[in-house]
C-alpha cells in the first residue's frame, strides 16, 4: 500500500483534490504518481489548517498553533522520515522535501518547527543504538516533538567552542549550560544536546545526549521575538545540573562534532524546503498582482521591466528547486556530501531572499505594507540565509572543499 494511502487512512476527513498551482506547475514528470499524490494531500492540509491561521499570528506575534501540530502528527506528517519498524512509513528524502514544500508555501516558520524532531532524531538514527533509535522514535510517534540543540551564545557558527559540560559521575552524566535559537526548544519533549566532557580538548571533547525535557533542571526561555518565521517556536534551553544516565550517550565521548556535522551536511542541503516554499509563494503571488495591477492603461505584467523581473524570479525558483531534489536524491543515497548541502544550502536561500525583494518590488507601496503577503515572506526568507551555519560559512565550507 503507497505511503499516501497511509495517510489518508489515517485521517479520513482529508480529501484528495487535483494539484493545481497558482503559478507555473512543479516538475511534475520528475515524481512518481504517489509522489504526487502525497503533494496534493499536504498542499490540501496546509492550506486548510495553515493556510488560513498563519498571517493573523504572523502579525499578533501569537502562540505556537498546537491544534494544527496536533493534526499534523495525527496524520503522521511528523513521522514519515521514521522507517516502518520504528513506527514511521519509511520515506525518502525527496517524499519530505516535496510534502513539507507545501507546507513551507503557507507558512514557513510552522514547518520549520513541526518537523524538528526529524533533526533531532537525525543524530540518533545515523549512530545511535537499536534501543535509543526506538526510544526517541517513541516520542515521535507519540505526537511529540525533539529538538537538535547545538547553538551557544558564543558557538554558533564556531560549534567547537562549545561550553555547555558534561561530567560523568558513576553510571551518570551531569549536564550544566545554555542552548540558545533552539527550534522548537520550547515545544519539544527531548533534545539532543552536545555538550563537552573536557573543554581543553575543543571540538574533540563535545559528545552528544539525548536529554529529556522532564528531567529535573531542564527548562526553558520565552520565545524570541523575532523579525520572520514567527511561527517557528525559538527559545533558549538552560541545563542545570541535569542528570541523565550514560546510556543516553549517543556515540562515544569525543564523538559529539563529528555527529553534528555528519547532520548538518545532511540537513543543510534538504531543509532548504522552507526557502524554496516562500520562494515560489513569493513568485505565485507576484504574477498573479502584475495581472491585475494596471499603470499607463495595461496591466503591469505587460511591461518588459516587470516580465524580466518575473522571468528571473522563475529561473531562480525553478534552479532552486531543482538543486533540492538533487540533493534529496543524494542523500536518499546515503551520501551526506559536505559541499553539496553548503552549495545548496546557500545558492536556496540567497535565491529566496533576491525573489521576496523583487516581488515587493513588483507590488511597489503595497508591497511594503502588512496587508500584503510579500513582506512577510521576505522577513521570513531572511533567516535561511543565517541558520544552520550563515552563508558565510557554508561559503568557507564550499572553498574548503574545492581547494583539497
Amino acid at each position: 500500500m503507497c505511503r499516501c494511502r497511509r495517510y489518508a487512512q489515517i485521517n479520513v476527513g482529508i480529501m484528495l483534490f487535483a494539484f493545481q498551482r497558482k503559478g507555473p506547475k512543479m516538475n511534475e514528470y520528475l515524481l512518481t504518481e504517489e509522489q504526487l499524490d502525497l503533494q496534493k494531500l499536504a498542499k490540501e492540509f496546509a492550506e486548510k489548517e495553515i493556510g488560513t491561521i498563519a498571517a493573523d499570528i504572523d502579525k499578533t506575534h501569537g502562540a505556537f498553533p498546537m491544534d494544527a501540530l496536533n493534526k499534523f502528527c495525527e496524520v503522521g506528517f511528523n513521522a514519515m522520515f521514521l522507517p516502518e519498524e520504528l513506527g514511521g512509513t519509511g520515506a525518502s528524502n525527496l517524499d519530505t522535501v516535496i510534502v513539507n514544500e507545501q507546507f513551507a508555501y503557507c507558512d514557513a516558520g510552522f514547518i520549520c518547527s513541526a518537523t524538528t524532531g526529524e533533526f533531532g532524531m537525525e543524530a540518533i538514527m545515523l549512530f545511535g543504538t537499536q534501543e535509543q533509535k526506538e526510544y526517541y522514535a517513541s516520542f515521535i510517534t507519540e505526537g511529540k516533538l525533539g529538538a537538535f540543540a547545538l547553538t551557544e551564545p558564543e558557538a554558533g557558527s564556531d560549534a567547537g567552542a562549545t561550553k555547555t559540560t558534561a561530567v560523568r559521575d558513576g553510571d551518570d552524566y551531569i549536564i550544566n549550560g545554555k542552548k540558545c535559537f533552539i527550534t522548537s526548544g520550547g515545544l519539544a519533549s527531548v533534545y539532543t544536546v552536545f555538550a563537552t566532557v573536557d573543554r581543553e580538548k575543543g571540538a574533540k571533547g563535545i559528545t552528544c545526549f539525548i536529554v529529556e525535557r522532564d528531567r529535573e533542571g531542564v527548562s526553558n526561555g520565552k520565545p524570541e521575538d523575532k523579525m520572520g518565521m514567527v511561527l517557528s517556536n525559538t527559545t533558549d534551553v538552560f541545563f542545570d545540573d541535569v542528570r541523565i544516565p550514560a546510556k543516553n550517550r549517543v556515540g562515544e565521548e569525543g564523538e559529539g562534532f563529528k555527529i553534528a556535522m555528519t547532520c548538518l551536511a545532511r540537513s543543510r542541503g534538504v531543509n532548504s524546503y522552507g526557502a524554496l516554499g516562500i520562494m515560489q509563494r513569493a513568485l505565485d503571488e507576484s504574477i498573479a498582482y502584475a495581472k491585475t495591477r494596471k499603470t499607463f492603461g495595461r496591466p503591469i505584467i505587460k511591461q518588459q521591466a516587470i516580465q524580466f523581473m518575473l522571468a528571473d524570479m522563475e529561473i531562480a525558483t525553478t534552479t532552486s528547486r531543482t538543486l533540492l531534489y538533487h540533493c534529496a536524491r543524494t542523500c536518499d543515497q546515503g551520501i551526506f556530501d559536505n559541499k553539496l548541502g553548503a552549495v545548496t544550502k546557500t545558492f536556496i536561500s540567497d535565491a529566496c531572499m533576491k525573489v521576496t525583494t523583487d516581488a515587493i518590488q513588483i507590488f511597489g507601496g503595497y508591497g511594503y505594507m502588512r496587508d500584503y503577503p510579500v513582506e512577510k515572506l521576505m522577513r521570513d526568507a531572511k533567516l535561511w540565509q543565517i541558520f544552520e551555519g550563515t552563508n558565510q560559512i557554508q561559503r568557507i565550507v564550499i572553498s574548503n572543499e574545492i581547494s583539497r
